[in-house]
């Protein structure tokens, strides 16, 4: 649940999703979901001239199995928060193994 949360602190926010089948797909995010399916608007493909078919393709909807890679600005990511909410998590999953 920890990504689920921290992609929706990004919404409105420009990131690159780059596919299983190698096409990188740049646009705004508008939704995300807890299976991490991404909607996004406003794209633009980074290799148009590979791919021109879907230069008339204004906004998509991602399957999150399809993603490979999403690509973040670094201004958009709060690192210190996302750290110590990384540790929080490890740190209640290691009191419920200890538990059950």
């Amino acid at each position: 649940m920890l990504f689920f949360s921290f992609f929706k602190t990004l919404v409105n926010h420009e990131v690159t999703v780059e596919l299983k089948n190698d096409i990188s797909i740049r646009g705004t995010l508008k939704s995300v979901d807890q299976y991490l399916n991404i909607k996004l608007d406003d794209i633009s493909v980074v290799e148009e001239l590979k791919y021109p078919h879907l230069s008339s393709v204004k906004n998509v909807f991602i399957r999150g199995s399809v993603v490979r890679y999403v690509h973040l600005p670094a201004a958009a990511v709060d690192t210190p928060l996302l750290e110590d909410a990384t540790r929080r998590e490890a740190s209640q999953a290691a009191t419920k193994a200890k538990q059950g």
